[in-house]
């Protein structure tokens, strides 16, 4: 992945390709200190972990950007989290998280909201940036106030 990554900063500096570019030195720039801050090399999925943070900051900004009208921004942040997201896992569907999640359950048989850490561990692994966490956790806990 990390090797994919900075093949693609080469690729996108010969063909003067601004927006690639500078998203993906943003993204090396980012593993860069994460590695300094484990100090060791990140492997694919942590990789794929931090892409995944970078979406979700990209995001909240792009909904920032819309509040204040600044929809130039917004439209250069899409096109960010456009970049970023072709490096993430094939996201699972609706159906498939909901799958999941009926899985995890029946495998942990939770009693109160004190189970969802378990749920979680059951399913981390499993939808780990493949499925938006936000989504997973707020599903869990409509099923666990039932």
């Amino acid at each position: 992945m990390r090797d994919k990554i900075l093949k693609d900063i080469i690729e996108a500096m010969k063909n003067k390709e601004k927006e690639r570019l500078s998203t993906l030195r943003l993204l090396k720039g980012a593993m860069q200190l994460e590695e300094i801050n484990k100090k060791g090399e990140l492997d694919d999925t942590e990789i794929i972990n931090l892409i995944s943070k970078q979406i979700k900051t990209r995001r909240e900004s792009i909904e920032e950007f819309k509040k204040a009208n600044r929809l130039d921004l917004a439209d250069k942040t899409e096109k960010e989290v456009e970049i970023l997201s072709s490096y993430m896992p094939e996201q699972l569907s609706e159906d498939e998280v909901l799958k999941l999640i009926e899985e995890a359950f029946n495998e942990v048989k939770p009693t109160s909201m004190k189970d969802m850490k378990d749920i979680m561990a059951y399913l981390n692994p499993k939808i780990s940036g493949r499925a938006d966490k936000g989504f997973v956790s707020k599903t869990i806990k409509e099923k666990l106030n039932k």
